[in-house]
């Protein structure tokens, strides 16, 4: 998913550069939600991993 935020970051800011407005600002929206469900996913992992994963392995 972070992937695919960073080739829609970098689509938007070839866009911007070239003065294709419209697809530059829709392409850098897009980077920004999946960036943002990539941090939310992220953390929601580490959060169980550090609480669920102990409790099943142990002390």
């Amino acid at each position: 998913m972070l992937r695919w935020a960073l080739l829609f970051l970098i689509l938007g800011l070839i866009a911007g550069a070239l003065g294709f407005t419209g697809v530059a600002g829709a392409s850098i929206a897009i980077a920004k939600v999946l960036f943002f469900i990539f941090i939310a996913i992220f953390l929601a992992m580490l959060i169980l991993g550090l609480t669920v994963y102990r409790k099943i392995e142990g002390p």
